[in-house]
């Protein structure tokens, strides 16, 4: 049997007819529950102000944004795909595999990731080291040889006697997740390599070194809590004791409920995210179809609201949403890949 294959706009109106979505006018939306209530915000605005559909925006996680974008061309496929960490080679490949070869990566601006707990609670205060040990499945031996256990680590005043003898129970994103993929890169990674023997194992055995750097505890110490935000500050208002991880945004929001940990002196403000001086921050994106520009209505139009100076801008009303914004230099390149629709190359 003869196969014929299709790409791009051409994929997109062979569906016309012979799918649900082969009408669709509105922009679909996935990706990374971070981003989510900033791209909704967009969204909003975006359908009040202009002529065309207000998008469908769904907080599917970046992991989970990521499959479906990357699950072919066509108008059952998402649009645009939300991330709160930069596309993986491997999903890249996925893409490509798929039919999905030409993707515009939109940088929106910076997020910091916060360990919060509840105002009813006292603050804490922590090193990336302190985190590690908290929450590895594995850590260093505490007879002090170069060796590593199982976490044997109950209470907050073990790891640190500085802290306070409350039982370690961390509330955080699934494995699907950018958020959890930046923390253990982050907070993880960057307590993990404060140990020189482990950090000497990133050159002799690369695997291992990542397995102990980013692998969580499956004790109980740390809880997965799924990709709803909201729902781990409903827990931490619940539980005092516990402690959640999520973006600055959501703090930020649920000022009057939670509070965040000061790590290495640095409580997580928007200018200490901004400048750089909180060292568990990361940027977040989103990623564009190419092939569905101009075949489903309004997503340049959508890129022009998003990426405007009143949205993306130092005083735009995504930094009232707790968007940290970039640069000036970096504001300017992403006008240009917009502009340009500029593609990204395999990594």
């Amino acid at each position: 049997m003869k196969k014929i294959i299709l790409t791009g706009a051409a994929l997109l109106a062979s569906l016309a007819g012979s799918n649900a979505y082969a009408d669709r006018d509105y922009i679909s939306i996935v990706g990374s529950s971070t981003v989510y209530p900033f791209s909704t915000v967009v969204a909003e605005r975006f359908g009040k102000s202009t002529s065309f559909a207000t998008p469908k925006v769904e907080s599917t996680g970046t992991g989970g944004g990521m499959k479906l974008f990357c699950s072919g061309v066509g108008q059952a496929t998402p649009d645009i795909t939300n991330a709160s960490r930069a596309i993986k080679s491997s999903e890249i490949e996925l893409c490509a595999k798929n039919g999905v070869t030409d993707i515009v990566e939109v940088m929106v601006g910076y997020d910091g990731i916060v360990l919060a707990n509840s105002n009813k609670a006292p603050y804490y205060e922590m090193t990336r080291k302190d985190i590690f040990l908290a929450l590895a499945k594995m850590v260093p031996a505490t007879d002090g040889s170069d060796t590593l256990i199982e976490n044997p680590y109950i209470t907050w005043k073990d790891v640190n006697p500085a802290m306070p003898a409350t039982k370690i129970e961390v509330m955080g994103p699934p494995p699907t997740s950018g958020t959890r993929d930046a923390f253990v890169e982050l907070a993880m990674e960057g307590g993990c390599s404060t140990f020189p023997f482990i950090k000497a194992m990133k050159d002799s055995d690369k695997d291992k070194y990542k397995a102990v750097c980013h692998g969580l505890r499956e004790d109980g110490a740390y809880i997965e809590a799924g990709e709803n935000d909201n729902l781990i500050v409903q827990k931490l208002v619940a539980n005092p004791d516990a402690l959640g991880i999520f973006g600055y945004s959501f703090l930020e929001q649920n000022a009057d409920k939670v509070h965040g940990t000061v790590i290495e002196g640095q409580a997580p403000t928007f200018d200490a995210i901004s400048s750089g001086d909180y060292s568990v921050s990361r940027s977040l994106f989103f990623y564009v179809k190419k092939a569905h520009v101009g075949v489903i209505p309004g997503i340049k139009e959508y890129l022009t609201e998003f990426t405007s100076e009143k949205a993306m801008g130092e005083d735009g009303y995504l930094a009232d949403k707790g968007m940290i914004p970039m640069t000036a230099k970096e504001y300017k390149q992403v006008l240009e890949t917009v502009t340009k629709m500029k593609t990204i190359a395999a990594k």
